[in-house]
């Protein structure tokens, strides 16, 4: 029993994707033109600082994290691991209640 709806394409859906068969134009070259941008992996600032707690009151620390507007940036903005961006929202939140962090822009 079929619940995927015809079409051989694999992994479900309509099946309209390329066959390997079908090359082209090029024949069997498959990624014989392309050139792929190297992305450096982002590494967590805090891990490679060595800084086990990131304290509310640095203002300049925390506020790099957090843009004009107001919003916690996620992880895979900066690549801090899950540990410290648990951590850094904590004390972003702390700052705010203390008013050294804006809650949102004016």
């Amino acid at each position: 029993m079929s619940f995927g709806g015809g079409g051989g394409g694999g992994r479900g859906g309509r099946g309209g994707g390329r066959d390997a068969k079908a090359g082209g134009a090029r024949g069997g070259q498959k990624d014989a033109g392309k050139r792929y941008f190297f992305r450096r992996r982002k590494v967590c600032k805090f891990c490679a600082d060595k800084i086990d707690y990131v304290d509310y009151k640095d203002v300049k620390l925390l506020s790099a994290f957090v843009p004009e507007r107001g919003k916690v940036l996620p992880r895979r903005m900066f690549g801090t691991c899950a540990e410290h961006q648990r951590k850094l929202t904590l004390a972003i939140k702390r700052a705010r209640n203390i008013a050294l962090l804006p809650f949102a822009a004016d």
